[in-house]
């Protein structure tokens, strides 16, 4: 692939950045929000601040994508790649400790 990212990858390394940055935050709103043995106003201010956020923030944002292509489907987690690159790095010898089955 060109040294170019593909825009859908450099968007979820944003969507990553962002729910990293304001996990802690994000969570400690989410519990007064959902919490029913405080008062309304509370939850009802707990609510509106976690809707300021940026939607780059939610975890589910977040999509596993392949880091060559972009393609979202049939991903390798531990390679980030998708199943073709995968297979073409593997046979080219770019993965290390990835050898082709034989038996």
């Amino acid at each position: 692939m060109s040294a170019m990212k593909n825009t859908r990858v450099l968007r979820d390394i944003k969507a990553r950045q962002g729910v990293l940055k304001n996990e802690v935050t994000r969570r400690a709103y989410l519990y007064v929000a959902r919490n029913t043995t405080l008062p309304p106003q509370v939850r009802h201010q707990a609510q509106l601040q976690l809707n300021t956020f940026d939607k780059y923030t939610r975890p589910t944002t977040v999509k596993n994508r392949c880091s060559e292509t972009g393609r979202g489907r049939g991903i390798m987690s531990e390679f980030a790649l998708c199943r073709f690159q995968f297979r073409l790095k593997a046979l080219s010898g770019e993965l290390n400790g990835v050898r082709k089955a034989t038996w």
